[in-house]
Formats: C-alpha cells, structure tokens, sequence
C-alpha cells in the first residue's frame, strides 16, 4: 500500500538524511585522521590514442548548487553535466539529497559557443578555445552561464521545454487550419507532455572591448556586473549592456619597451561587491577596492601581497615560475589561494607581507627547470580549487596526478586520475614520486614522468566532497567515500 507523505513529514525526512549524512562525513573525518578518502564515480570522454586537439578540455565549472557541471573545450564546445537524482523508494519520487554524494553526472547539453575567428585589421587568427565558463546564480527555471575565447564574452541561457501547447482554436485535430467561420465555440488550450528539450541560446555578446588575449572573467556578488581580464587590461560590464564596458585596470607603459609584467587571473570578492584581485606575471596579487577610484591601477592604493623571493633559490628561471597562473578567494571571502609552478600559497586578506601557508606540488621539479623551459611545459597554466568549506586546496600537478592539501590536519597527499581502476566506488590509493634513492614498489620515479599528462583544470562541488578533474579529452568525476 502506498502512503502520501505531506510536505511537511518530506522536509523533515530529507532534513534527517542530510544531518545523519553530515554526522557520518563527520564520524568519518575523525577516524581517518581528517584525510578524505576519494573513490571513483564516472569518468567521460573517449580512450581512443589519437586525440584531437579540439576535444582537450579547458576549463571545468560546478553552478552555485553543484547540481550542474560544465566542461569547454579547445573546440569551442561547451558541454553541461547534471547530477542524476537519487531514487528514494519510501516517497517513490527522485530527490536530491544534500551531504550524500550519490548520483552521477551525465550529459544535459551540448552546444557550441565559439568558432573561429580571424582579424583581417591585425592579419591574427582567433582560437575559437573556451579560455573560461562562469554560472550566473539561478534566479528562475533557467540557468545562465558566460563563457570567453581570447576576446568574446557570451551570456548563454539554457532553458528546457518538456511541455507543448495543443488545443489551438483555428487548428484541428490534426494539425491543419480550420475555416474561421466554421468555429462555433472557443477551446480552452492546454500543455501536452513531451520529450524533454533543452536549449542554449546566446543572449548577449560582449566583444571589442579586449586588444589582448582574455584570460579570466568573473560575476559579481551583485549578479549584475562582471569583469573579464587580459594581460593588460580589466574590464567591468554590466550584464544588460553589451556595447560599452569601464576600464578598471589599465597597466599598459606608454612606451612596451617598459613592459615589466602581465596580468594573469582576476577574480571578485565573493561578498564585497566592490572589491576584486588581480595577480602579475611578477609573483604579485593586487587586492583593489572600486569605491577608491576609477581607475584601480594606482599600485598605492591597492593591497599589494608579495612574498621576497628567497635569494638561495635564485635562478635563470625564478621570474617564470614565479608566475601566478590562478588566484581564488575562499567561500567566506577571508583568504584567497595562488598557483605559481611549483607552490599553492594561502593568503590572509589582512596580512599582505607573506602567505599563511605555502604547500609544495611538485618541488622536485626545481632540478628539472632546464629541460621543462626547452619543452615549454614551464609555460603551463596550472588552476587551484577551494573546498566547499575552505578546509582544503586541489591543484594539479603531471602525470595526471592531482595533488590534495589539507590545512587542519596539514597533510597532503597525491592522487592519480586513470582509467585503470574504474569500478566505481573503488578507493584511490595515494602516489608518491621517487625523488632519489632506491625506489619503493608503489612508487613512481620522477624520470619516469609523463609531461604529456597534465591535470591543469579542476572543480570543486561547492556544498560537497565530488571533484572534477580534466586530463587531457576525459573528464573524472572522484567523491568522498560514504
């Protein structure tokens, strides 16, 4: 027999389940010493060897919920995940559990969202490569997300249609048009039931605002503003218009002779609509707040957070691993972590004179730098990702290792995303790089080491422990063991 539930008993079910989730999560941290245990979930793409450079995957982004996931690739494409619902058979419906990581992640939609370009004014051809996807916080049934090449910016709705319209009074039963004078009484029309659609369609396109290539862009708190980034220049746009933007930061010399630096990632406080950080090629993170001036590039009136370079380390390459390539704030907007080559740095907002924490991804790298700069993989963009609860850092490292920091318990350990243990729920068992010496059964030498293989793009799930990681044309999906 089959029992409804009311609204109220639902809520406190699923209020249940989410604290008793929590309290395992939380008995299980503790019995584990803190170190979360990632399984394999799923993993997307194609094990064919010849891969396209069009299907390498650019950049990963989980929406504000975690309930949808986005991939751009090198192909212009953009391709949107959703979390299946978890079937729950008391109330005999599908429903999304907050803290249970069940539920895969499968394809919602496909569209592409660039093509290349070419500029017949500089002779240059524009990549049609997905540079960065950004969700929108949903206010309605439909979702919103931009998305950048090197100098277009999109805003894309995706909306979905699982309803159609019948009933028309001038149509019959059929479909064809009826005599107008043969109509005696109007119908009523109605929504039949149909086969779910889902649709992107572009809604607004900002372009010819950026010389340079676009390297970041980022929603504000306001959800009515946004800022994209090249190397020289920072934009702020408002999301209605699309013919006019401000210049914020403007860090061009008179004479590019004098050019010292570059900016490589900007990003917008999480709460403070007026406040937003860029990071240089230099090792340096400018923290700037809008309400002080128009034009934020007067270095004395930013926040400048720069760690003095240890004078034992100094070489011909320290300027280029030096480079941030990435810069998030934390969920709570008190810290922010930076990605150079060889190190994740946290930073206090209130102490700019050195980071808080520094962890090391692969510093036995460093004795490596010379044949690294002659295969450019020096030149690597590597992206770092916060926890839902700041507790702990993601970055990638090669090999299609991906590295893991835990900052209360102040351990890390690295993981490997391959397809060789893919039934899931299988537990990852942590790698570790040989470094000299005689080398361990399970561990790997760092000459042996596939640059090739390289995890530069990563997402955390905001609310949840569920990971994404991009290695090369697949996508893998790890969550925290129950």
């Amino acid at each position: 027999m089959v029992t409804s539930m009311s609204p109220v008993n639902l809520t406190s079910r699923i209020s249940t389940m989410f604290h008793t989730a929590v309290h395992k999560d939380h008995n299980k941290d503790k019995g584990n010493g803190g170190e979360i245990q990632w399984c394999f979930s799923q993993v997307k793409g194609t094990i064919e060897d010849e891969v396209t450079e069009a299907d390498i995957i650019s950049c990963v982004e989980f929406n504000s919920d975690g309930e949808l996931l986005a991939t751009g690739d090198k192909g212009g494409r953009v391709v949107i995940f959703q979390r299946d619902k978890i079937e729950d058979g008391m109330l005999h419906t599908k429903v999304n559990i907050p803290g249970c990581n069940r539920g895969e992640y499968n394809v919602y939609s496909t569209f592409q969202s660039h093509e290349p370009e070419f500029d017949y004014l500089k002779s240059l051809e524009i990549e049609e490569k997905i540079n960065k996807i950004r969700w929108l916080k949903r206010t309605n049934r439909n979702h919103f997300l931009l998305s950048t090449n090197d100098k277009t910016v999109k805003l894309w709705k995706v909306a979905e249609r699982d309803k159609k319209p019948e009933g028309y009074n001038l149509k019959d039963e059929n479909g064809l048009m009826r005599d107008p004078t043969s109509i005696t009484s109007l119908r009523v029309p109605n929504f039949a039931p149909m086969e779910l659609m889902v649709e992107a369609s572009p809604k607004r396109v900002f372009s010819n605002a950026h010389t340079y290539h676009i390297n970041s862009i980022s929603v504000n708190s306001d959800q009515e503003t946004y800022l994209s980034a090249d190397d020289l220049r920072i934009n702020l746009w408002n999301l209605e218009i699309t013919d006019q933007s401000f210049n914020i930061v403007d860090i061009k010399p008179a004479n590019m002779e004098e050019l010292t630096e570059v900016i490589t990632a900007a990003e917008f406080h999480p709460k403070e609509c007026n406040m937003f950080v860029y990071s240089s090629s230099k090792g340096s993170i400018r923290l700037c707040d809008m309400r002080q001036q128009a034009l934020c590039d007067q270095h004395a009136k930013c926040k400048l957070f720069e760690e003095p370079e240890d004078p034992t380390n100094r070489s011909f390459f320290s300027e280029i691993i030096s480079s941030i390539s990435d810069v998030k704030f934390s969920h709570n907007g008190r810290y922010m972590i930076t990605r150079d080559y060889l190190s994740v740095k946290v930073w206090d907002l209130h102490m700019e004179n050195k980071p808080v924490e520094t962890y090391q991804v692969h510093e036995y790298l460093r004795s490596k730098l010379c044949s690294l700069y002659e295969n450019d993989c020096i030149f690597d963009k590597f992206e770092c990702s916060w926890s839902g609860d700041d507790r702990h850092v993601m970055t990638g490292s090669y090999n299609n290792f991906f590295r893991m920091f835990d900052r209360d318990h102040k351990k890390d350990y690295t993981l490997e995303a391959c397809r060789e243990n893919m039934k899931p729920r299988t537990v990852l068992k942590p790698r570790k790089v040989c470094t000299g010496g005689k080398r361990k059964k399970d561990e790997i030498s760092v000459d042996c080491l596939d640059f090739n293989k390289k995890i530069l793009h990563t997402a955390w799930h905001p609310a949840e422990n569920i990971i994404a990681i991009a290695a090369t044309n697949n996508l893998y999906i790890f969550h925290s063991k129950d």
